[in-house]
């Protein structure tokens, strides 16, 4: 039975009862015939009145159940792109309302979960490719010592080397996604301990002084006089630092310049690495720290790590309670830059 007939039927049943109550009670009244036809006449018509009146009023609330109905039948077939009218009695649009909240919440779930398989596949397909490249070498490599096809000393050990090298690249990778996946799974024991991040800084830049002397790279140290301590683990940040710096590295031209800086603003360090390198198209700044995705679309093991760096960067930031980002444009060199909590003394 549809709402709106069982109310009909609810006011009609009501209205019949009171009639023949009142009717009774006229009977019982000292009333003349004429008197008593009149009273029943007008409590008729007013019966009739009240039928008609919820009758009419009625229809607004089957109209408001039936919209958020047939959108309840889009949403079971799929289709989130739909929002009921907050129209009709104050009850069913606050039903509405919610009912919108709900359908805009079932969207960002299915996209989210959506978004979240398309990863899921890209990133399958990429490690299969990391893994496949280094591991082909080796064996091909193997197969010809095997063979005994490699008669001169020197190739022989050209051979060993490239074997060493391709395995240890193979470990890196390994070893990467390993420790992305206990960032993301929140794996890592966290306990941050106050700490002076210019130290940090300067001892990671003396870590890549031999890369630096080799493109001639100048670096430009912008520290204030007294920078605050963060709330960090130094091995952590250190390896954010690490990441960010050999990208500045490998991306900027000869004789090129890199800047490292550091500032307060308000609650938080913001650390800025710059570079004079070849920039980022703009489509490319909100997908850099996607886990495997890289600019070099040919996948060159010249040309880049596996491209889980930066992904590794942005869960430690993360855990840290910091966010970390990019400022680039192509032919205009890119700014790296990542917050860290303020150390307050109690």
């Amino acid at each position: 039975m549809k709402l709106r007939t069982y109310l009909v039927l609810s006011s009609l049943t009501g209205i019949g009862v009171l009639l023949i109550c009142l009717f009774v009670s006229y009977s019982k009244m000292l009333l003349s015939i004429e008197q008593f036809y009149w009273l029943s006449g007008i409590t008729t018509g007013v019966g009739l009145l009240s039928f008609i009146l919820q009758y009419l009023l009625t229809k607004p609330l089957e109209k408001s159940i039936a919209r958020i109905s047939q959108q309840t039948v889009r949403i079971a077939s799929g289709d989130f792109h739909t929002e009921v009218p907050l129209i009709g009695p104050q009850e069913f649009k606050l039903l509405a309302e919610q009912f919108n909240v709900m359908s805009r919440k079932l969207k960002e779930s299915f996209d989210h979960l959506h978004h979240s398989e398309s990863a899921r596949r890209e990133l399958i397909a990429n490690v299969s490719h990391d893994l496949r490249t280094p591991l082909a070498s080796i064996q091909s490599f193997v197969e010809a010592l095997e063979d005994d096809v490699i008669k001169d000393k020197e190739t022989f050990q050209r051979y060993l080397n490239t074997i060493r090298l391709e395995t240890k690249r193979l470990g890196g990778l390994i070893h990467d996604l390993f420790e992305l996946s206990s960032l993301e799974a929140k794996g890592v024991n966290f306990e941050p301990q106050p700490c002076h991040v210019d130290e940090l800084l300067i001892g990671t830049l003396e870590s890549f002084s031999l890369h630096l002397a080799e493109k001639k790279l100048v670096v430009e140290i912008d520290l204030p006089d007294k920078l605050p301590a963060a709330v960090i683990m130094p091995a952590q940040i250190k390896r954010v630092l690490s990441n960010l710096l050999q990208n500045a590295i490998q991306y900027s031209p000869e004789k090129g310049k890199i800047g490292l800086s550091a500032a307060e603003t308000g609650r938080y360090l913001r650390i800025s690495i710059m570079d004079e390198g070849q920039g980022i198209e703009a489509s490319e700044t909100s997908r850099i720290f996607e886990r495997f995705y890289r600019i070099d679309k040919s996948r060159s093991k010249n040309n880049g790590g596996a491209g889980l760096g930066l992904a590794i960067a942005q869960s430690i930031v993360q855990l840290h309670g910091g966010e970390i980002g990019v400022h680039s444009a192509k032919g205009a060199g890119s700014c790296f830059w990542f917050t860290l909590p303020i150390y307050i003394s109690s």
